[in-house]
């Protein structure tokens, strides 16, 4: 349709309750129940939870659903705590980071959301009640990071990690050099970054915003590969 996440989202709902079409949104609570289980696998693999969860919000139904997990999970006795939850937006899409800064109790919605990612490109987000409640009940906290800081963490764990992913989830390693810069991490710490949205689901940014073409010689591949291959 012509016009953002939100306009799509109203409009789906709409539908689901005019036309009994079946909703899969985050609202959806057999979704929430899929959703929760990553806090399992991330227990599983670690065998304990991490000091902290850091996850790209825009919905708002992950954060909120990951929370449930890790209280179930202890509750059944695979783990003995529970890991703060932190949130990240990007700058021009942070209803929920602006009512955790100010201490609110609701979010308040922003009418045109705009950053490079899309995943997360969500101005009213309808978990935003749950996700609040995730953050603030884990002791947790969240912020905003810009789009140029997506890009460059998006370039960096391409580079450093050999992951190829798509902006949203690179938000949560800019999150990451940020909640470190600002003393709320500790590198001691045991931090889960949740970063599962693969680069190819949204293919067209890293060309728009990558480096310039090379020139056509080999020396320009070898400065660019380094020590590739040497």
């Amino acid at each position: 349709i012509k016009g953002s996440f939100d306009d799509a989202l109203r409009l789906v709902m709409e539908a689901s309750a005019r036309k009994n079409i079946y909703l899969l949104n985050s609202v959806n609570p057999y979704r929430v129940e899929g959703q929760k289980t990553l806090a399992y696998e991330v227990v599983d693999q670690l065998k304990h939870s991490p000091s902290k969860l850091i996850v790209p919000v825009g919905n708002a139904g992950n954060i909120s659903a990951i929370w449930k997990g890790f209280k179930e999970y202890r509750e059944l006795g695979f783990s003995e705590e529970l890991p703060q939850m932190f949130g990240v937006q990007a700058a021009g899409a942070a209803p929920i980071v602006e009512a955790v800064e100010k201490g609110v109790e609701a979010i308040k919605p922003v009418e045109k959301p705009e950053t490079v990612a899309t995943a997360i490109r969500i101005g009213a987000p309808v978990n935003w009640r749950k996700a609040l409640r995730a953050i603030r009940e884990s002791g947790g906290t969240a912020l905003k990071v810009t789009d140029d800081e997506i890009l460059e963490a998006q370039r960096l764990l391409a580079r450093v990690e050999g992951l190829f992913v798509e902006p949203a989830s690179a938000s949560t390693i800019a999150g990451l050099k940020r909640f470190l810069e600002e003393g709320l991490i500790d590198r001691d710490e045991t931090v889960v970054c949740v970063a599962t949205g693969h680069g190819l689901k949204d293919p067209d940014t890293p060309v728009r915003f990558g480096e310039k073409p090379l020139e056509a010689g080999l020396e320009e591949v070898e400065r660019i590969l380094g020590g590739v291959g040497a």
